[in-house]
C-alpha cells in the first residue's frame, strides 16, 4: 500500500557557478547538489518504495519500521523541497522592484524590504537548519520568516516557501567559517526576485 511509486528525480542544478560563487566555492556547489540534495532525492525514493510493503500490523510510537520511515519519509521529502526552493532563491543580482506583488506584500507585512532582511538573517542566525520566507496562505495571508530547525521540524502548516535558505554548515564553512551573518547577506544580495515573484503569484491563486 502506498501513494507514491517513488520516482522522484534528481533535478539540475538551475543556476550556474559563475552565478553563486560569491556565496560559495565549487567543490560546495558540487558537493551540496550531488551529495547532500541526490541524497535526499534517492532516499525518499528509498523510504516511498519500502512503505509499500512495510507490516502495519506492527505499528507503535515507540519503535515500528512504520514509524521509523514515516519520520524519514518527511525529513528526506522536505529535505529535497527546501533544497529545490534554495537553488531557485539564488543567481539574480538582489534587485527589486517596489511595484512586484511580493514587495509589496513584504512591506505592508514587515514595514521595509530592509526590515524584511534584518529579521530574515536574524532568524537565520538563530536556526540550525533552515530560514524560510513563507506565505502563510492557510490563517492570515501574510509573510513570514520562519525557522526549520531540521528539514521536518519548524513551519506553519499551509505556508508555502518563497526563498529557503540553507544555514546547516555545509552550506557555507567551506566559504565563510564561522561567519554565518555574511553568508545570509550575500544571499540576501544573490536572490533573483523575479523568481520570488512569481512563486508568490503562482501561491496566491
Amino acid at each position: 500500500m502506498s501513494n507514491s511509486d517513488g520516482k522522484h528525480t534528481v533535478k539540475a542544478m538551475p543556476i550556474d557557478f559563475e552565478k553563486v560563487k560569491a556565496l560559495m566555492d565549487q567543490d560546495t556547489y558540487k558537493w551540496h547538489h550531488d551529495t547532500h540534495y541526490a541524497g535526499y532525492v534517492n532516499k525518499r525514493n528509498e523510504i516511498e518504495q519500502a512503505l509499500a510493503t512495510v507490516d502495519r500490523s506492527k505499528a507503535n510510537a515507540n519503535y515500528s519500521a512504520l514509524r521509523a520511515l514515516k519520520v524519514e519519509e518527511t525529513w528526506n521529502a522536505n529535505g529535497m523541497l527546501l533544497h529545490e526552493v534554495y537553488w531557485d532563491t539564488m543567481g539574480g543580482d538582489g534587485k527589486f522592484n517596489d511595484e512586484s506583488d511580493v514587495v509589496k506584500k513584504m512591506i505592508e507585512d514587515f514595514g521595509s524590504v530592509q526590515a524584511w532582511q534584518d529579521d530574515f538573517v536574524a532568524v537565520g542566525k538563530a536556526g540550525r537548519g533552515w530560514v524560510v520566507l513563507a506565505v502563510d496562505l492557510l490563517s492570515d495571508g501574510k509573510l513570514r520568516n520562519v525557522l526549520y530547525d531540521v528539514h521536518n521540524q519548524g513551519g506553519i502548516v499551509g505556508s508555502m516557501p518563497l526563498i529557503a535558505v540553507d544555514v546547516f554548515e555545509h552550506a557555507y564553512y567551506h566559504k565563510y567559517g564561522p561567519d554565518r551573518a555574511s553568508y545570509l547577506k550575500d544571499l540576501a544580495g544573490n536572490i533573483d526576485w523575479a523568481k520570488v515573484d512569481a512563486r508568490f503569484k503562482s501561491y496566491r491563486r
